[in-house]
């Protein structure tokens, strides 16, 4: 495939991943803090957000799984994932966990585990979507050229 190709399923890819609610503004922004000084800096950023959601998607497993559950402590987790879904644009995942968050002021543990296994499903998803993006971006890179923001 030759750049131009490469540039075009780029734009054509992380559009869609507008027009499916993947991704918001945020993310844009995001991109627009990066410079040839820290040319990787949405990938790192990115990165940290994968870190942090796998350690709270199992922090919330696991407290779900308790007798006695602390929903004060689950909320908390469920805000810390809203607010760093939200700060990369990861509109899809920032929306479960607020409906997650409605479950846990009304203690409803079956409502809990459903959002838990929808907030899995579109982490995982966005995920997926982000890891080809960057793939597409080094691709490009690699051939010589520059991505178009």
């Amino acid at each position: 495939m030759d750049l131009v190709q490469l540039q075009r399923q780029f734009v054509d890819y992380k559009t869609s991943l507008y027009h499916e609610g993947f991704l918001d503004e945020q993310f844009t922004q995001l991109q627009e803090l990066q410079d040839e000084n820290n040319p990787d800096f949405v990938v790192e950023v990115v990165s940290l957000f994968f870190e942090d959601s796998e350690r709270l998607l199992n922090e919330l497993a696991r407290a779900l799984e308790q007798q006695n559950i602390d929903y004060k402590r689950i909320d908390a987790h469920v805000h810390q994932l809203k607010g760093s879904s939200s700060s990369i644009g990861a509109q899809r995942v920032q929306k479960v966990c607020i409906a997650f968050r409605n479950y846990c002021e009304e203690q409803n543990v079956e409502g809990c585990l459903k959002c838990l296994q929808q907030v899995r499903h579109e982490y995982s998803l966005v995920k997926t979507k982000l890891e080809s993006l960057f793939q597409l971006e080094q691709q490009i890179l690699t051939a010589g050229g520059s991505f178009p923001m």
